[in-house]
């Protein structure tokens, strides 16, 4: 497998590209509302970071947590599993886990060990953080 090309900006671009949301959210780390994203499409298909396009869920791994943001049980698949990255997060008084997509560090959200089965994770992430790409 080829390396991973790392995608790097400079803050004015990533302004430019991203709406203000997601770039509060993706490069500043913020946290976009509970039940903001509730609209996401079931049909078969990839998410992919909004800032990179780097393929990060799979539908197949999403499931409703009841928490108000878009929660899967793995990254796209296990091959890929690298392009989601985790990194301590010790802010507003709590220590986490939280997870980034490695190819533009862009944050996408935040991975619990109270998930469903096979992994018991449950990867709850900013729903402004991705873009849906259907299946052929």
């Amino acid at each position: 497998m080829p390396a991973m090309e790392k995608v790097t900006k400079s803050d004015a671009e990533w302004r430019a590209q991203l709406s203000d949301l997601a770039y509060k959210v993706t490069r500043k780390h913020g946290t976009e509302r509970a039940f903001t994203h509730d609209n996401f499409p079931k049909e078969p298909g990839v998410f992919k970071c909004v800032c990179c396009g780097a393929d990060v869920f799979d539908q197949a791994h999403k499931f409703d947590s009841g928490t108000g943001w878009p929660s899967f049980w793995q990254p796209v698949d296990s091959v890929k599993s690298d392009i989601v990255g985790e990194r301590v997060d010790r802010s507003w008084f709590m220590t986490r886990t939280e997870v980034h997509c490695a190819q533009c560090d862009a944050h996408l959200g935040h991975v619990f060990p109270d998930g469903p089965a096979p992994t018991g994770l449950r990867y709850c992430i900013n729903g402004v953080a991705l873009d849906f790409e259907p299946s052929d």
